[in-house]
């Protein structure tokens, strides 16, 4: 792409993105029946596919929508099963993934013998290379920035043992395909045995581009925990792109960043598959009370926010007593629930947090989960919201916060404008959101009839909801892939592509989650970053993703009709004329120019 088309995307950008104020006229006029169609793809979905209109049309908007509200009466695409099948990971309970991928607490362990090692032989040896490696870390050894003499004809002599000279010749000097080639095709016990005896240093490069069956062994050979990070990027990705389920997903990933963890702090690596099966889930469509104490009694939350060595007046305190910790309170109400301005004070944060003291965690080995420990709670009268909760009570003193909270009109109002916000406008207009509040509080927090609140208003369907969204760079990214029909063979690549358009999967640091609001992601460097993955995209030039590539001599407009399902706007007919000057661009130059254009990150 040269800099005059880079120049006329990214002086348009802010224009073309940006939404129409909560007092527009615009979300008063009626989307055409066409418009409404598209419309329901772009927001209810991750985007279109070829032929989804065409079913739109063929059973009725209506019934169309309604069907997503009700995902247990959509028959799920079995290609997606066969994608989710590999990832092994997902169907273990926390106890269980530790097993297979152990954390280095358990080696820990192992090495002082109060553990076995484990019984399958690639985390026995994944266990055992962890421990060589602590051992050279203590003398010194080659996991730092150099290796020794002595390790390097180690290191050698290992490899010897395992490869041919001419296998090796290429390890050493071949090119990245050839490299990976040469993994690829060592049998099983062979690559077990290199990756052990590789170094993190010289393991880590190989991991990207590997194929996912070799990539998984060396994950786990690198460091166990990353293949469960692994198998759960990969699942949102597929199910974000291949599920008929489409509404489902687009609300766990809403509820996921409502409630959001952070997968990289201490055991919420292990916690959060089971976080976001067994919490989230069930319940996007479900009473938002079931939700709000899935989440709260999830180890993923309770360790996240700090809960879990929350303690009040101890019967038995302890050298490890660490009193009272407000972390998880502060956001139940400032995030979770009432909202920053949903009328509570620091008493009130006090207060609610004195109301979960005990609420924690059971050991991995005494199997997890959420416990109770009565000795850790205060037992002491607390006022949460000018309700009084008596003296002497115990696991119901945060049960009968989160009733009080679930019932809030402040709750409901906070839960309707974040669901308005994310599907209808970043300043949905004000009676709406007093509408889907009401229902909310009528029918006592049930989820799936403030969403169709929402879908049954004229707000939803107006211009001033169209097109005025923009996709974060996960939508972006499966939205890219819906459009082009690509298959996905290996989502590796693709989890990274979103990580550098600013948006790791599972990674946000902060309580917040990611936002829905445009001006997080509208800058000119996001435009390139996105353009620059378009661009790789329609070339096939992104790992494990392959696009059936367009015929040489296609129109521009049509190759834009197909890929917005809609007409490209002037800005961006005009900047595709202009991308190649007085040579006619290559259809898959097109195809890249209009997935990376402003017309494709709106929705």
């Amino acid at each position: 792409m040269n800099l005059r088309t880079l120049a006329a995307f990214t002086t348009v950008a802010a224009a073309l993105i940006a939404a129409p104020s909560a007092g527009d006229s615009a979300f008063h006029r009626k989307l055409s029946k066409d418009e409404q169609i598209l419309h329901a793809l772009d927001r209810l979905t991750y985007g279109p596919r070829p032929g989804d209109i065409a079913h739109v049309e063929r059973i009725g908007l209506k019934k169309w929508v309604d069907r997503q509200l009700h995902p247990e009466s959509i028959q799920e695409n079995a290609e997606l099963a066969e994608k989710l099948a590999p990832l092994e990971s997902l169907q273990m309970d926390t106890f269980e993934l530790m097993e297979h991928y152990p954390p280095p607490a358990l080696v820990k362990r192992i090495e002082d013998g109060k553990a076995a090692l484990p019984d399958d032989p690639l985390a026995r040896a994944a266990v055992r290379n962890m421990m060589e490696r602590y051992e050279k870390q203590k003398a010194g050894g080659d996991d730092k920035a150099t290796m020794s003499l002595q390790d390097k004809m180690e290191l050698a002599e290992r490899v010897r043992d395992i490869l041919e000279p001419a296998q090796i010749f290429t390890l050493r000097n071949g090119t990245t395909d050839e490299k990976l080639a040469l993994i690829a095709s060592l049998p099983p016990e062979k690559l077990v045995q290199l990756s052990e005896a590789l170094p993190p240093k010289m393991r880590g490069p190989l991991i990207a581009a590997a194929p996912p069956e070799v990539r998984r062994t060396l994950l786990i050979m690198n460091a166990p925990q990353q293949a469960v990070a692994a198998d759960l990027t990969a699942a949102k990705l597929y199910r974000a792109i291949y599920s008929n389920r489409q509404l489902a997903e687009i609300l766990d990933d809403f509820w996921f960043n409502h409630f959001n963890v952070f997968m990289d702090k201490g055991v919420d690596r292990y916690e959060l598959t089971d976080y976001e099966r067994n919490a989230i889930e069930p319940h996007v469509l479900g009473k938002f009370r079931d939700l709000l104490e899935a989440t709260a009694k999830n180890p993923a939350m309770l360790f996240y926010l700090d809960n879990w060595q929350s303690r009040g007046a101890s019967n038995k305190p302890g050298k490890n007593d660490v009193g009272l910790n407000e972390n998880y309170g502060r956001e139940l109400l400032e995030l979770h629930t009432l909202g920053v301005d949903g009328g509570y004070t620091q008493k009130d944060v006090t207060e609610v947090a004195r109301c979960f003291t005990g609420w924690t965690i059971r050991a991995p080995r005494q199997g997890g989960g959420f416990f109770y420990n009565d000795h850790w709670h205060d037992k002491g009268a607390k006022v949460v919201l000018g309700v009084t909760i008596p003296a002497g009570g115990g696991i119901d003193d945060g049960e009968k916060v989160l009733d009080i909270v679930a019932e809030s009109p402040a709750t409901a109002h906070h839960i309707s404008l974040e669901l308005a916000q994310k599907f209808v406008a970043d300043n949905p207009p004000k009676p709406l959101v007093d509408r889907m509040a009401k229902t909310f509080l009528k029918s006592h927090g049930d989820l799936r009839e403030a969403m169709k609140t929402m879908l049954d208003s004229p707000e939803f369907w107006s211009q001033g909801a169209y097109h005025a969204k923009v996709k974060t760079p996960f939508e972006m990214v499966a939205s890219a892939i819906r459009a082009t029909n690509a298959d996905v063979n290996d989502a590796f690549a693709l989890s990274n592509q979103i990580a550098k358009l600013g948006e790791p999967i599972y990674r946000k640091l902060e309580p917040t989650g990611y936002s829905n609001v445009n001006s997080e992601w509208v800058s000119s460097s996001a435009l390139l970053g996105r353009m620059n993955f378009a661009l790789a995209l329609a070339g096939n030039k992104v790992p494990g993703v392959y696009v059936d590539p367009m015929q040489s001599g296609a129109d521009a407009d049509a190759i834009a009709r197909a890929l917005l399902f809609r007409d490209a706007s002037e800005q961006t007919r005009a900047a595709i004329q202009r991308s190649e000057g007085d040579k006619a661009p290559q259809p898959q130059a097109i195809a890249g120019l209009v997935l990376g254009s402003p017309d494709f990150q709106r929705r």
